[in-house]
């Protein structure tokens, strides 16, 4: 019972956040967000969660496009530092 209780709750989360990214993203947005999901869900997570905090705080003024999406994507994956050791 407690892990359907658990897994319900899960869903609201989703549902809310699907809600609050098609209110900040364009459709174009929303399909390129999808496909970065695809190919590396870690980065997806990582700018949906930008996202809604930025919606969460007041900053987002306009409905991001597809152009500013690409500008997100940029900044955070500059934003790993990638050490190769041997």
């Amino acid at each position: 019972m407690d892990i359907d209780l658990q897994k319900a709750q899960q869903e609201e989360l989703e549902k809310l956040k699907r809600e609050a990214l098609r209110k900040i993203l364009t459709k174009d947005a929303m399909e390129r967000l999808g496909r970065v999901r695809l190919v590396k869900p870690l980065l997806a997570q990582q700018i949906e969660l930008y996202l809604l905090q930025l919606y969460q705080t007041g900053q987002v003024r306009e409905t991001i496009d597809d152009s500013k999406l690409k500008e997100i994507l940029s900044l955070i994956a500059e934003k790993k530092d990638w050490k190769i050791k041997r």
